[in-house]
């Protein structure tokens, strides 16, 4: 055993005894003598001792690698990253603890490895917690599905299409109406995108308080630099030095909830709508920094540069892969698919899988199939049972939506159903904050408690807080498609200017009324 010949080495090297070696950290010798023979090892907190006092790494112990030795024997220094400098995204060993949670919600049969993820999650950034939880990856991936587990949730569009149920027969398109919808869909977006942007990240224990001080509450405007006062900035946890205020802005600023419209425009106009998952790939690599990408997306990002290519860059090393990212990626295919959300939900689909699987491809096909309904009805419900129509019924995201819209037939009030997705979903936990299916309930109730008013609805979306730039973006999206351009009052428009920043290759600055006109030619490509 690895351990037993290294605790060996280092005690023999230093000419300890096994009674000197044992005094040292607190043993027996007869503790020493079984880990020297593999009979037994030693606990966490004596391998923590053991590595500090020899000046030598866990993994060495765990793995009988000592650098020093290995220098001795082959002249040659180990090679290892600085896993401190790793972000997060890029390290899965540094979230374990999203993913036991993730695995287990997935139905995934892990539950008794539950005190080793708690146990590997909580070791320093080393080689030994890396090769764990490369070994931890592995028992996600062989796991089964617990029997009894409720639901049936396929990742591939095959068996999508067998799940779903209730596909409903759709108007004809009023194309006199269409470019009035499409204008509204992509400055409903930017400007939904803007109001939550400002207090992205923030919880609700302290948003609903600025709100309040700040005469905006129920929230009806957008928040700006006044609103804001030294005691806030001193006393707060969210920081708000550097955020984009409305009342300072001279466009809407790079976020990722609209450069994703535009790479998806850059995409049609490059392989038209027939293109690949790995199409998509491409597009991401040739047009925006690693940077430009979080979570599930950064995991997709590294995985292409290292050879995955999707579906397997959304399954190797991602436990964000039910997050909300691909949720907020889907407007494009609904903008270019008008009246057709099969089509809107098929396309969607093919961007999700490059990095999701799951839930979290269904919430980017809900929401391109809802912008591809509004595009021929403004009726509410109709809207968020196109989207329904085309993920599979057997899925949570599909049981989540239909409890919000049947509690909102029942009568359920509108603090009653927000308190409901809190009680669900914790937005203190990064996991709860940002997955799936807890923002897509927030679209769906903002939408239906919002009764199509823009302003409205964008302010419900923000307030209950959890992703607030994205919700309030995608719920713009909608109601803007739904509704049209008229339907927005200035006072929301005018920060925008018209202009939409971007941090994508070669694109910049672009006015939204250009993105509007290409986005027509591609409706009838």
């Amino acid at each position: 055993m690895a351990i037993s010949n290294m605790i060996n080495k280092l005690r023999t090297r230093a000419n300890l005894s096994q009674e000197q070696f044992a005094e040292l950290f607190g043993v027996s010798r007869q503790s020493v003598q079984k880990w020297e023979s593999g009979s037994s090892l030693p606990e966490l907190d004596k391998l923590i001792k053991i590595a500090k006092h020899f000046d030598v790494t866990i993994d060495s112990l765990v793995f009988d690698s000592d650098t020093r030795i290995t220098e001795e024997l082959k002249g040659t220094k180990e090679l290892k990253p600085k896993y401190e400098n790793l972000h997060t995204w890029e390290a899965y060993y540094t979230n374990l603890d999203t993913e036991y949670r993730q695995s287990v919600e997935e139905g995934l049969d892990i539950s008794q490895y539950e005190e080793l993820f708690k146990t590997v999650a909580m070791l320093p950034r080393n080689d030994t917690k890396k090769k764990l939880a490369d070994i931890l990856f592995e028992v996600v991936r062989d796991a089964k599905i617990v029997e009894g587990y409720k639901y049936n949730e396929p990742s591939t569009l095959e068996e999508i299409k067998k799940l779903r149920k209730d596909n409903y027969e759709l108007p004809n398109v009023n194309k006199s109406q269409l470019e009035s919808k499409v204008h509204g869909a992509w400055m409903g977006r930017v400007c939904g995108c803007l109001l939550g942007k400002t207090v992205e990240g923030i919880r609700t224990d302290e948003l609903i308080p600025v709100l309040k001080k700040s005469n905006n509450f129920p929230m009806h405007r957008y928040i700006v630099r006044d609103d804001i006062d030294f005691k806030m900035v001193e006393d707060y946890r969210f920081r708000f030095e550097k955020r984009p205020f409305a009342d300072e802005m001279d466009g809407m600023p790079v976020d990722d909830d609209t450069n994703y419209v535009v790479l998806a425009q850059k995409l049609i106009e490059k392989y038209g709508k027939d293109f690949t998952d790995y199409d998509m790939s491409r597009t991401w690599l040739d047009l925006q920094p690693k940077d430009a990408y979080c979570t599930a997306e950064r995991v997709a990002f590294c995985n292409f540069v290292k050879g995955y290519e999707p579906p397997q860059s959304a399954i190797y090393k991602n436990p964000y892969r039910e997050w909300i990212g691909a949720q907020i990626r889907g407007d494009y295919f609904g903008y270019i698919a008008p009246g057709n959300p099969e089509f809107a939900a098929e396309m969607a689909f093919r961007d999700a899988s490059i990095s999701h699987v799951k839930n979290g491809i269904y919430g980017e096909m809900f929401v391109a199939a809802m912008l591809a309904t509004a595009a021929i009805t403004n009726d509410i419900k109709q809207i968020i049972l196109g989207g329904l129509a085309q993920i599979p019924s057997t899925s949570r995201l599909y049981e989540a939506i239909s409890d919000v819209m049947a509690g909102f037939e029942k009568g359920v009030s509108q603090k009653e159903c927000f308190d409901d997705i809190h009680n669900r979903y914790d937005e203190y936990t990064a996991h709860g904050w940002c997955h799936t299916i807890s923002n897509a309930m927030i679209v769906a109730a903002s939408l239906l408690y919002g009764g199509g008013d823009f302003g409205k609805s964008i302010c419900m979306a923000v307030e209950t807080g959890f992703d607030t730039d994205c919700n309030g973006a995608t719920v713009g999206s909608i109601l803007g498609m739904a509704n049209g351009i008229s339907s927005i009052d200035d006072v929301w428009k005018k920060p925008i200017n018209n202009k939409l920043h971007t941090s994508i290759f070669g694109v910049g600055t672009i006015n939204i009324t250009d993105a509007v006109e290409l986005t027509m030619k591609h409706i009838n490509l």
